[in-house]
């Protein structure tokens, strides 16, 4: 499975928006306190829709006490200062995928640390950066689509219309 990181998130409706990719893609989620916002509040459960009860999540009190819980995982920073692009890496089915707040990002001195496992989204021009729940939704993907889209659902369905094929 894999797992999806938000480092000091601070936007509820990202955090709801994320939860509810990580239902759609089977990754777990991992928020590092502190937030910006408490998780019960209600922007976080709209953005997740009727999802957030489906969803697979843990709450650390700081980075560290993440890293003490999940000994040995492979991280993968997300960032726009990394060197590689997402799409060169080989993601493992079991890897940890970070971002950091929307604010900063995730500290550089972290980043240092992790420096060969740091991936970037490349962008046009100078923008700063993407939407973080789009970013989520990008690399995710991508993390899936090399493992063929592991118990996902490869067709969907019409409700009241058929396909030329006959099919619904």
């Amino acid at each position: 499975m894999l797992n999806i990181v938000l480092l000091e998130p601070e936007i509820p409706a990202n955090t709801g928006n994320i939860g509810r990719t990580c239902v759609a893609a089977g990754a777990r989620l991992h928020l590092i306190e502190p937030m910006g916002f408490q998780i019960n509040e209600k922007q976080v459960k709209r953005a997740g829709l009727d999802y957030w009860d489906k969803l697979d999540y843990t709450i650390y009190d700081s980075y560290p006490d993440f890293l003490e819980k999940n000994p040995g995982a492979k991280i993968y920073m997300a960032t726009t200062k990394a060197k590689h692009i997402y799409s060169d890496v080989s993601f493992e089915e079991d890897c940890y995928i970070m971002f950091g707040k929307e604010s900063a990002g995730i500290p550089e001195e972290i980043l240092v640390e992790n420096e060969e496992t740091t991936i970037r989204i490349p962008m046009y021009g100078e923008i700063r950066s993407l939407n973080l729940g789009n970013s989520v939704a990008i690399v995710l993907y991508e993390a899936l689509r090399q493992q063929g889209f592991p118990e996902l659902n490869p067709m969907g369905h019409l409700h009241h219309s058929h396909w030329k094929d006959g099919t619904v």
